[in-house]
């Protein structure tokens, strides 16, 4: 009977993996999500200064073969600016306050709507220009047609611009997921669950629940950004079976502010930040070693900070690829919104993470 017993409360353990979507479920549910990654994303920062700027650059060269001279050049350029500038600032709203209809378009339905609205934009300077009298002929069909133009190069380094997250977050997914499942990390885990299970069955069951969490963290691969209330969340799960492992090496201290849980970061982003605090600091430590996690809404900026107390005030090499993997993912994903900047200072390592709330 005992044994039964046992087997049963396993199977409850381990009934938590099936709860992934299954391969026909997930196939289906791929349809949106694939029309997701070709949405023309224009509501961040970095991309209304690139369209702007790459607009402006076009009209440069555009006007250069009609000009007479430098200071001629800088006059046309100036009143070409009084309608591409409005122009480039109204495609750029139009686009992102459609979004969410472009979002249940097909592909090619979205790439010929923001065409269009570049050519409504276009026009839309040319209005301008005309109504302020810069211009005594308007030339509306040019207008429109150098509107669908520009708007369609826009469109094009956008769409590229999201597909390529694609092999960044496939390549981090793949580190993520062999730093859950490498050997000794599974071994030390089972190890700490199977010397719990006589003496302390409860905290045994909860040291697997807590791994079977990242597992399914880990193969879920839905790609879509994820709350930082989320994240911190998978990060107490890893700190609980790390904290089974090391004991009282590995101090933790949570400094949390709930108006920032609502940001979005990408999918495991801040467990690989406490995950290299704890290799980095506590492992080779026989101290051991603070880690602090910390959120502070600042306005519309929240700011993440990770820090860790390092061996002798001594930094430990191989950090770099999990940064690296961390800073590139959320480049991608808030553009020049999202801030990241890591070093050591006075024994102490701190990373530090900046996104638009």
């Amino acid at each position: 009977m005992e044994s039964k017993s046992g087997f049963m409360k396993d199977a409850q353990i381990l009934s938590t993996f099936p709860e992934l979507a299954p391969a026909a479920d997930s196939g289906s549910a791929d349809t949106p999500r694939q029309k997701r990654v070709l949405v023309i994303d224009a509501c961040q920062t970095g991309v209304v200064l690139r369209a702007v700027l790459f607009v402006e650059v076009c009209a440069g060269v555009a006007v250069g073969f009609a000009s007479q001279g430098m200071a001629d050049w800088m006059v046309r350029v100036a009143l070409v600016t009084g309608g591409a500038l409005p122009a480039a600032l109204a495609w750029v709203l139009l686009v992102c306050t459609t979004k969410r209809v472009l979002a249940r378009l097909p592909a090619a339905l979205q790439w010929a709507t923001a065409v269009l609205l570049g050519a409504v934009a276009g026009l839309y300077g040319c209005a301008m220009l005309t109504w302020s009298g810069l211009v005594g002929s308007p030339p509306w069909v040019a207008s429109a047609c150098s509107g669908a133009l520009l708007s369609s190069l826009l469109v094009t380094a956008l769409v590229l611009r999201s597909k390529g997250q694609m092999p960044a977050h496939t390549s981090a997914r793949l580190a993520e997921l062999q730093s859950r499942i490498r050997p000794h990390f599974l071994f030390n885990t089972l190890n700490s669950a199977i010397a719990l299970v006589r003496a302390e069955p409860a905290k045994a069951e909860a040291v697997l629940e807590d791994l079977s969490d990242l597992f399914r963290e880990a193969l879920n691969d839905s790609g879509e950004p994820v709350s930082l209330a989320d994240e911190i969340n998978l990060a107490r799960h890893y700190l609980a079976i790390e904290k089974v492992r090391f004991g009282d090496r590995l101090r933790v201290q949570w400094t949390l502010d709930p108006a920032a849980d609502g940001a979005k970061l990408p999918p495991l982003l801040l467990q690989p930040l406490v995950e290299n605090a704890i290799n980095h600091g506590v492992e080779p430590s026989a101290l051991g070693a603070d880690v602090r996690i910390s959120t502070q809404r600042r306005g519309s900026i929240v700011v993440i900070k990770v820090t860790n107390t390092v061996p002798n005030g001594q930094g430990v090499a191989g950090q770099g690829l999990a940064l690296r993997n961390v800073r590139e993912r959320l480049a991608l994903l808030h553009d020049v919104q999202g801030q990241f900047r890591s070093g050591l200072k006075d024994g102490v390592y701190q990373v530090r993470v900046e996104v638009p709330l």
